[in-house]
Formats: structure tokens, sequence, C-alpha cells
């Protein structure tokens, strides 16, 4: 019997995982087409006419007619939502109404021109981004396409029309669409059309015809367009078979096999956009992932600002594809790029072809990177693109012109040359002024030695340039002012041709070993600021025991690291943002509502309100998002390194993990109390059923037969009835003083009444006060004659006692002793039995017994709540002082309590108190 071959389990989470996401969200259907005019729009109108005869819901969001009446005439009957006016420059413009979209929510929302640009101030730059939000609240799209509008087409169709469009759609919109339908015409039939206006008005379509509308660019748009619906088509095909099979393991799926993913290279040359796109087009045709990287050395990292920019709109741009971008540092490009695509287990490396080479560069040894890289990965397929005078620019609101922070944080190349270019001027006269007086006296060689001092020291301050001209200026004041003859340039020994040589080597040498290790430096200093930033906030936000506390703890460090202002919004008891009352001036509510609801990133360098000077990052915990992390920071351009959002989701990711976390725990908290007072609860409730109603129902008992009771009973019934009422007194007074002494009045447990009193005293009282609870158990006393005074509340001291010693009557045996005794700085009070001593079940945890609604016995026929030794130790507490319970010497059980003192004050005599009373 053949081996079953079973799915592929990750397979198989994977596509539950997608069909979970899938679930709620709303289908787009594309209308594709090779160019305007074919009629895309007259399609989308005539299947919403047969959907909404079918009795579906069909609303118009936006259609652009562009004045053909054939298409004007299928609206007829749809109902469509008003556009809403946004005034852009002093104009009132017509925009789609996304909100009243998601109000309506219909069915089936029809959305023309998805590539189209909205006006600055709406909530999305894009309207393909106004789609996916109405996807994600779960209604079906309707939209059209031109294929020129793909952004990895861009500069294809540009080269090919010599006309470029600037309203582009990702890819990904594309390749995640639904349903594709492919909207075709033939050139002869779309340039009858044309001619005959059913394209564009007269006045432009004669111009159309004479650049756009040429049977060329024709048929190569309709190839173009029919080979990425092919694509689309054949990814449906191999999705539809990994389902039949049960994953990438399954039978059918195993006869799919496609490469490796795609790196694409991005470099500071003005092509690296149409890299991106050839990347981003390569990898939808190969259904694999892609990565874009930009490698770092030391000479890319001396550019401009300007090209520095352009390199990271090339990174955003890659992100928007699709793109997992990275930043790279190294010496050399195409050993980092070798790395990079073994770690990413890569099988392409889409490069940016290298530039004609000058006339005085064809004799120059030189090795491009992609003939490097093929000789350090001979396995890895290059792919070199074409050349294209498209380039990216970054928004305005990310340029800072006072900002000079590098794109790796490094400042080499914010600072001026002049101040480096001085001071290898400087050190070179100051080197010559040294070594002049010392020319007879050390070897010509030692004073080489001096000047490469030199040269190294600059290098370690100022870079390459500014060592590379101290090594030159070096020579020349050596030769000049200590080789023979002396104060010329003119060298009498041709060694010393030789010594220059090789002082000039050594000193640019060494100085470009310098400037690369200076370089390596700030390259680790960087990281490890980003590390320690990471382990700093992590280790502060371990201790963080409330949400306050999370939320100072995470704006202070993401502040710290990034500058600038942050804000962070935890959720209230309702799931809402709890907004402080002094916000940040530029905060927006409504964006930070809209990332709390849509689980995404707005604001600055994002895809969604760019316009914005803050960046929005929900805070995203393993449960549900926790809040919104909200930064301005003092760098906008920050924002767009790959590490440097990463480092902005990582800080995110934990402030979301310990608001999580300080919210269970104040779950888990919230339940222990719940626990122990439904614990009291049924305790007293137990307690109040059985010990206050048993001596009730023996007063009611009692009452009733006193009154049929002869002469000679009546005097028993009535000591029984006063022995009951003592005991139900008891009961109470312990519930009351309970309650009483956990009422926290004034701040604290108990309000003392301190003041001097005598021991012996309070002992007498409160046997006199248990003497009813005693039954006629011997009490003996053991108190010192020369005990002094004591400062306590008389009246809860003897609380205590009389508790203790109904407590040894309950449970213990006569006599009964209390002891009492002092040192230096305390009062010992001991009440002992002699009874079986405590229950085995609370040996070795005595503490026990003082907790509230505990019993040394859980089930016994001896009446009490268990609150008695519960206030013993709140008024022993009150007092500074300690009780604790034990075995007495001679069996039995004993409570002691320890109670602090001090020197008591003196006594006045006899004759200085008639003195004082003689006094008027």
């Amino acid at each position: 019997m053949a081996d079953i071959q079973r799915p592929d389990p990750d397979a198989l989470i994977a596509q539950l995982r997608a069909q979970e996401e899938q679930t709620g969200r709303g289908k787009l259907r594309i209308y594709f087409g090779a160019n305007a005019g074919v009629g895309k729009t007259w399609s989308m109108l005539s299947a919403a006419q047969r959907e909404r005869s079918a009795g579906r819901d069909i609303l118009i969001g936006v259609v652009e007619t562009h004045g053909r009446a054939e298409t004007a005439a299928l609206l007829g009957g749809l109902e469509a939502i008003p556009l809403r006016e946004v005034e852009y420059r002093g104009r009132l413009l017509p925009e789609f109404d996304l909100d009243a979209a998601l109000a309506r929510k219909p069915a089936i929302l029809l959305v023309d021109e998805l590539a189209h640009s909205n006006v600055q101030g709406s909530r999305h730059a894009k309207r393909w981004q106004d789609v996916q939000e109405l996807l994600a609240a779960g209604i079906d799209v309707w939209t059209a396409l031109n294929v020129q509008h793909l952004e990895s087409l861009n500069g294809t169709v540009g080269a090919i029309t010599g006309i470029r469009v600037h309203e582009t759609v990702p890819d990904t919109v594309l390749d995640d669409a639904d349903e594709v339908v492919l909207v075709d015409a033939t050139p002869d039939e779309l340039i009858a059309r044309l001619r005959a206006g059913k394209v564009y008005l007269p006045q432009q379509a004669d111009r159309a015809a004479r650049s756009f509308f040429r049977k060329g660019n024709l048929i190569a748009l309709r190839e173009i367009a029919l080979r990425r619906t092919a694509e689309h088509v054949e990814d449906d095909v191999l999705g539809w078979r990994i389902e039949q099979s049960g994953g990438a393991g399954g039978g059918v799926a195993a006869a799919w096999n496609t490469s490796g993913s795609i790196l694409a290279c991005v470099g500071p040359h003005e092509d690296a956009a149409q890299t991106v796109r050839t990347a981003a087009r390569l990898s939808g045709q190969l259904n694999v992932k892609w990565h874009a990287a930009y490698v770092e050395t030391p000479r890319l990292q001396r550019l401009d600002a300007k090209r520095r920019d352009k390199i990271l709109a090339v990174l955003q741009l890659a992100q928007e594809l699709g793109a997992e971008t990275a930043v790279l540092t190294g010496d050399r490009v195409a050993p980092v790029l070798a790395a990079q695509a073994l770690q990413l287990n890569c099988a392409t490396v889409v490069l940016g072809r290298p530039a004609a080479a000058q006339w005085w560069q064809k004799w120059l040894p030189a090795k491009h990177v992609a003939r490097e890289l093929a000789e350090l990965a001979p396995s890895l397929d290059i792919v070199e693109t074409a050349h294209a005078s498209s380039s990216r620019r970054l928004a305005q609101a990310l340029k800072n012109p006072r900002s000079s922070v590098d794109v790796l944080e490094t400042d080499e190349a914010a600072h001026s040359k002049w101040p480096g270019i001085l001071w290898a001027v400087g050190v070179s006269i100051a080197v010559t002024l040294l070594a002049t007086p010392l020319h007879g006296v050390l070897e010509l060689t030692n004073i080489v030695m001096l000047y490469l001092v030199g040269v190294v020291a600059v290098a370690m301050r100022f870079g390459r340039i500014p060592a590379a001209l101290a090594a030159l200026l070096n020579v020349l004041a050596f030769d000049f002012f200590f080789v023979s003859p002396r104060l010329s340039f003119a060298v009498s020994d041709v060694q010393y041709i030789v010594t220059f040589a090789v002082m000039l080597g050594v000193g640019l040498l060494v100085g470009q070993l310098t400037a690369g290790l200076r370089f390596a430096a700030g390259v680790s200093n960087s990281r490890e600021r980003r590390a320690q930033s990471l382990f700093d906030l992590t280790r502060e936000l371990s201790a963080a025991l409330e949400t306050s506390q999370v939320i100072d703890i995470g704006a202070a460090a993401v502040q710290e690291h990034f500058g600038g202002r942050a804000v962070v919004v935890a959720l209230d008891e309702t799931d809402n943002l709890r907004y402080p009352e002094d916000l940040p001036e530029g905060f927006d509510k409504s964006v930070a509502d809209w990332t709390l609801r849509q689980g995404q990133s707005a604001g600055l360098a994002t895809s969604t309100l760019a316009a914005q000077s803050w960046r929005y990052v929900p805070l995203k915990a393993p449960m549900r998002v926790r809040g919104v992390l909200a930064l301005e920071p003092a760098n906008p351009r920050w924002l767009l390194i790959p590490e440097q959002a990463q480092q902005l989701e990582t800080q995110a990711r934990q402030i979301a993990i310990a608001l999580e976390r300080v919210h269970y725990v104040e779950i888990a908290q919230k339940a222990v109390v719940d626990v122990e007072s439904e614990r009291l609860r049924n305790a007293l409730l137990g307690a109040v059923s059985h010990d206050v109603r048993t001596p009730l129902t023996a007063l009611i008992t009692l009452a009733e037969s006193l009154q049929g009771a002869p002469a000679d009973e009546r005097d028993a019934v009535a000591r029984s009835i006063v022995h009951q009422a003592h005991q139900l007194n008891a009961l109470v007074s312990n519930l009351l003083d309970m309650a009483r002494l956990e009422s926290h009045v004034s701040g604290q447990s108990v309000s003392l009444r301190r003041d001097w009193q005598s021991v012996e005293e309070v002992v007498g009282a409160s046997i006199r006060a248990a003497r009813p609870a005693l039954e006629g158990k011997v009490v003996r006393t053991d108190i010192p004659a020369d005990l002094p005074l004591v400062e306590f509340d008389p009246v809860l001291v003897e609380r205590v006692l009389v508790n203790l010693l109904e407590n040894a009557a309950k449970y213990g045996a006569s006599p009964i002793v209390v002891k009492a005794s002092v040192t230096e700085s305390s009062l010992v009070l001991a009440v002992s039995d002699h009874g079986p001593g405590l229950p085995a079940s609370v040996r070795g945890k005595e503490h026990t017994l003082f907790e509230k609604f505990t019993r040394g016995q859980a089930e016994s026929a001896t009446p009490g709540v268990g609150l008695g030794l519960a206030i013993c130790k709140a008024v022993v507490n009150a007092h500074g002082g300690t009780i604790s319970a034990g075995s007495a010497a001679g069996g039995g059980a004993q409570f002691t309590i320890t109670l602090a003192r001090r020197e008591p004050p003196p006594t006045p005599d006899f004759e200085d108190m008639e003195q004082g009373l003689s006094c008027p």
C-alpha cells in the first residue's frame, strides 16, 4: 500500500488563518484594461444594473463618465452617494465621501478611478487606500484600473509611450483582488472609438491621437495588460491547487516549484526606483517574497542630503510595493549583499545596470558589483535593470532642513569638510614646528613617524579627505624643511623619492584604515544605542505595576530615543482611548481613534494621512490592541529608516505587552478580592445563621417557658436567658468591633487613646468582664507588684484580654493563667490554659488563627464566628506590637502579646502636691 501523503500542518494553519482574516472582509473586483476607452466603467455599470435587477444592494460611490453618453445612460436607477466638496487653493473640488459610504454600508459599492489622488487634507492620500478601508469594513467594492497606473509598470509604460503617469497603485492591490475582469479592445477598434468621440472630448481626442493613442503604443499596452491578467489568473490557479491539496505538502501543490526570494539592491543612482519596480514585478510573476536593501559604505556615507533623501524615498517605495527593507553597512557592497541573500534564502539579486565608463576609467582595473557578486555567490541569479530617468522624492513633511542626522545616525556627512581641512593644515604646521628644533637630534625616519602620527590624529577626528590632505601636506613639508637641500623642493638624493612615496602611501593607507574603523565604530554605537534603549525600556516596564506608570515610562523612552514629543494613550474601562488633559499641539484624536479601530499605523511616513506631523502606532499586544503610541520625532526622516521604524514598532510592542500585563494583574487582583469577599461573606452568613440563630432560638424558648414555669425554676431559666443574652451580645460585639477596626477612621485602622495605665487594673477589669464566659473556670494572675505604668489604650487592650480569656474558656481547661512582665523596651502579656493545646491542623502555621472567620476546628459545637483573635491582632498591630500563638510549657495553648514601652514620667512627691494645692 502506498504511503498516505499527509498535508503540511503549517500550511493548514496558515490556510485557516487566511480564511479567518477573510471572514467579514469585503471582496474586491477590478475591471482591468490596457488604457482609457476600452469600456471598463461601462462594463462595471452594466454588471451593476444586472445585480440591481437581481435584488442586490448596489450603491455608487464615485463614477467618472468623462462625458460618454452610453456610460452615463447606465447610471439610471442606481443610488449614488453625494460627493463631498473639499476646499483646495481657493477652489471647491468634489471628492468621494468615505464616511458616508461606511455609514451606508451597501452590499456592493462602485468606486471608479482606483489610482486617483485625493485632495490634500483627506484621510488617505490615495483612493485605493479608501478602498482598503471599505473592504476592511465588510463592503464589496467594484473599481476600474488601467495598466499604466500599476507602480511596477510605471517606468516601462513611460518608456514605451513617452508619457509618465504620476498616479499609481501598488501591485499588491491588484494581486490581492478577489476578481480581475479584463476589459479588452483591439487597437483599431479603440482608435475608431477615439475618432468617434467615445473616449475623450474632441479637443482632447486630437491631442491623444498624436501622442498616447498611437497604434504601436496600444499594441504594447495590450500585451502588458494581457500578461498581467494572466499572472493574476496563474496565482488564482496556484491558490486553488494548494487549497485542494490541503497545503504545500499535498500532492497537487508539489508540482509547483518556485524559486527563492528576490533581493533588490537600492543604490544612490537615479535608476534605483526602476530597480525596485523590476524586482516587484518579478516577485509577482514568480509568486515569491522580495526584499530591498541599501548598503551603506564609508564612501556612500559622504553623499549629500539630497541624494540621501532619494535613497530613503526609494526604500519607502519598496515598502509600498510589499518589500521588506533593510539598511546594511560594510566596506564593500558585494560581500554584504551576498551575505544578506544567503541569510534571506534569496535566489535572485536585482541590480541597477552600471553607468558607461568614462574614457579615463577604462584604463583603471575596476570591478563592478555584479561581477564581484557573481564571484562571491556563483549560485545567485543576477538581473541587471535598464536605465530609467524616473526618481522618487520624499514628501515635504519628511524633509527637515534643520536636521543633520544621517541615515545611519552618524554625523560624518553632516559636518562641513572645512574644519577638517583647516585641522589638516594646522596639524602639518604644528608637527613641522615641533620637529624643526629636533632636526639635529632625531633621525629623519623618526621625524617621518611624527608626521604619520599627525595623519592618524586627523583621520580619527575628521575622516578620509582631511587625512589624505594631511598626508600630502606632510610629504611636502618634510621635503621642504628637512630634506637636503632644505627650504626647497629639490631632492639631492634620489632615494628620498622612495621615502616620499612610501610616506604618502602609508599616510593614505593609515588614514583610510582609521577612517574605516571610525565608520564601523559609529555603526556599532548606533546599534548599541538602539539595543540599550530597548533593554532600558524592558527593564523599567517590568517594574511597572500601574497603567499610569507604563504610560509615563513608555512615552519617556520613545521621546528619549527619537526626540521630539511622544504620547501613550491607553484604553479606559469602556475600551475607548483615555486622553490626557494636556494633549500637545498637533495631536489629532480622530487619527488616533482610526489607528485604534483599524490596528494600523497612520500619519507621518505612512500611506494614511501622511500630511500629519505625528506618527500614530497601534499598541498591539498578544490578545488585542491596548492603545495608541503617538510620536512627533525631532527628525521625520528617521521614520523612513527601516531599523528606526522597527525600533518604534518594537517599543510600541513592549509598551503594549506591559499594558496587557498590568491589565491582567488588575483582573487577577480583583478576582482574588472577589474570591476572598465571597469566602468571608459565606463564613459570615454561616456564622450568623448558626451562632446567632442558636442563642436567639434559646432565648425565645426560655422566654416562652418562663411564663408557665414554677416559681422555683424561674431563677434557673432567668440565668439561662442571661447567659444566652451574653453570648449573643459577645457575638454582635465582635462583629461590630471588627467593622469599626476596619473602617479606616482618620486614615488608620484603629483610633487609639493612649494613656499611662496600670497593667494590674486592666487585667482585673478584663477578668471581671469575661466572668460570664468563664463559667466558673479558675483564673490566676502572675503580675509583679513593682510593674511600672505602661502607655496604651485601656479599653482596647481590655477587649484583647477579654477575647483571649473567652477563647481559653472555650477551648482550654482550668486553671487559666494571665502573666505580665516587662523588659527595657516592651511589655509582655501572656494568657495560657491547661487544655489540649492548639489543633494539629494549625501547628507550624499558627498565624492563620488570627485571620477573620477562622476557627481552630472547621466544624465545632463551640459557638463563635472566628473574629475574636482577628480583633486582638488588629488592636495589637495598632499599638505597634505583636501577638503570637504557641504551646504552653505545662501543656495547653498560650497567646503572647508584646507591646512597646518607654519609661513613664516621674511621679511628683506628696509635699510638692500639697504646695501646689496651696498656691492661689
